[in-house]
């Protein structure tokens, strides 16, 4: 089978390796669409296992069932999330699922871009969820990035009335941007560098938008009736976006670190200030269970529209393509692969 093999950001080729073979309580999953995620291309992350193969944004189809497995069987239509969690650890039944250890280490083999998926069998036992009919395989890539999201802004608590600043009008931004609309948010400002994003912003439900170059707290006054908001999610991962963000949090308001800066990168923040303003700081990480569940029921009721943001739907044999566009971060959106497609 053939397979994108990641080295670095600018070095993506396709390779031949073996179809994985499968055990007892295991799946084989033929790929059919599998997205990018902005982590893959975090080359000071993913460069430190490379070479590897990336993706964990899949949907497919059940080729091949293994000995034991009874709640699937071949032909069906499924997404597989990647990381699973143990549902026994003191963080699992505390509710804080992404920070299990065995989510952490858990993933399919050999990675979301290539033909087929070998499923391991607790992927299989927590993992694998069956595509509602109505549901297309590029409408199932979106389940785990809208997934991440539905986590992070059920910790953040938002509220319908609250505005909401976005910081970063990326896929992540963007797609917070559509579930802070469903959701009932008063008002939501979006930023990003580039018009073509901040654009994108608006059509996908920003009231308005600040282009990130300029005061970004003073237009917010602008927009706001001259008041900052009350929950502001950073989605870029510029130390720079961070430092807005702890500008731009109204009194008693939240700021939710969505992406972060590389690990040597210290952002400071004015702790007497958040003190004397009673203003939360957090973070949010991946998905559980049960917020796979929920992006799954939104994207099936319409809840939320995300296909209108794939930009380009490619092959494999444009792998480098792929990584290029979403690593610059300019004229594109959401780009997928289609693995079984051949130029």
């Amino acid at each position: 089978m053939r397979v994108l093999m990641y080295y670095n950001n600018r070095d993506v080729r396709v390779e031949e390796r073996p179809v994985p073979k499968i055990g007892a309580g295991e799946l084989l999953v033929k790929t059919h669409a599998t997205g990018i995620c902005g982590s893959d291309v975090m080359e000071w992350y993913r460069i430190k296992k490379a070479p590897r193969v990336l993706g964990h944004e899949i949907t497919g189809e059940i080729v091949e069932v293994g000995e034991g497995v009874k709640n699937y069987k071949t032909g069906d239509r499924v997404f597989v999330s990647h990381h699973v969690p143990c549902n026994n650890c003191y963080y699992c039944l505390n509710g804080s699922h992404t920070a299990c250890d065995t989510l952490h280490r858990t993933n399919y083999d050999p990675g979301g871009f290539s033909e087929y998926i070998r499923i391991p069998q607790i992927n299989v036992d927590r993992g694998v969820y069956i595509l509602p009919d109505d549901m297309s395989y590029e409408e199932g890539t979106f389940i785990e990035p809208l997934a991440c999201v539905v986590r992070g802004q059920r910790l953040a608590g938002l509220k319908p009335g609250k505005t909401v600043l976005v910081i970063g009008s990326g896929i992540s931004g963007l797609i917070h941007i559509a579930l802070a609309r469903a959701l009932g948010a008063g008002k939501i400002i979006a930023t990003d560098i580039t018009e073509y994003r901040l654009n994108a912003a608006k059509r996908f439900g920003a009231d308005a938008v600040i282009n990130a170059r300029d005061d970004v707290k003073m237009h917010l006054l602008e927009s706001n009736g001259n008041r900052l908001a009350d929950l502001v999610i950073v989605c870029a991962g510029a130390l720079s976006a961070s430092e807005t963000a702890l500008s731009c949090i109204d009194h008693g308001g939240t700021g939710l670190f969505f992406a972060v800066p590389e690990p040597e990168v210290m952002v400071p923040v004015p702790m007497n200030d958040m003190w004397r303003n009673e203003i939360t700081l957090m973070t949010s990480y991946g998905a559980s269970p049960i917020d796979l569940e929920v992006a799954i029921k939104l994207i099936s009721n319409h809840r939320v529209q995300l296909t209108d943001m794939i930009t380009h739907r490619l092959t494999f044999d444009e792998g480098g393509l792929g990584f290029k566009l979403v690593a610059e971060a300019r004229e594109s959106i959401k780009v997928i692969f289609k693995p079984h497609k051949r130029q």
